[in-house]
């Protein structure tokens, strides 16, 4: 399996990309969002690599961050969401955006994207509520993670756990956490973040 390529940008298309590796031109599928955030034409970009094997076809779905890649797979637990269907989701809502549909259950607000009616995202938000942990905090300012999508902080983790445990959701508990971590720093002690994320919920 594929799980990341380094090359040249060759050519970027409305819904994929071609990345020439080392003279090999791989076609990538990728949301709108990757897609604008690529370097141009000629320039080198590195990619996640989501290698999906059907019996007619290996497919690659190309992500610039691990949680956007996490959000990918996630969507696609729900029935009715398919590879197209999720590169839609996360073209058209970043993923706090994605995080804070699901914890507010806004299902308007997942309807926005392409192929995701009401029903669909009534199912989508219904069906993540409790599964969905604290992606799309790269989208943060890089505060909370770097470009590589690395993972919360241990503290922003106990924190969040703290949080769910006084009864709050994990979504809601997630999202919490990462804009206290937005505010404090990196470098936030446990407690700190806890306080903080409990002034974020009574909001």
């Amino acid at each position: 399996m594929i799980g990341k390529l380094k090359g040249i940008v060759d050519e970027i298309g409305e819904e994929e990309l071609v990345l020439d590796v080392g003279g090999v031109g791989y076609l990538v599928a990728a949301s709108a969002r990757t897609l604008r955030a690529l370097p141009a034409v000629g320039q080198a970009a590195a990619l996640l690599i989501e290698t999906q094997v059907r019996e007619d076809a290996i497919r690659l779905y190309g992500f610039l961050t691990a949680g956007e890649r996490d959000w990918f797979r996630l969507l696609q637990s729900v029935q009715g969401v398919g590879a197209k269907v999720a590169l839609g989701v996360l073209g058209t809502l970043s993923g706090e955006a994605i995080s804070a549909a699901i914890a507010h259950q806004d299902k308007a607000a997942m309807a926005m994207a392409p192929g995701v009616g009401p029903k669909l995202a009534a199912r989508i938000v219904h069906e993540l509520k409790d599964k969905a942990p604290a992606y799309g905090v790269a989208d943060l300012g890089g505060a909370i993670a770097d470009a590589a999508g690395a993972k919360l902080p241990r503290a922003a983790e106990d924190a969040t756990l703290a949080l769910v445990g006084l009864g709050y959701g994990r979504p809601q508990a997630a999202t919490a956490v990462s804009r206290a971590l937005a505010a404090l720093g990196s470098e936030a002690a446990t407690a700190a973040l806890i306080k903080a994320g409990l002034k974020e919920l009574a909001q």
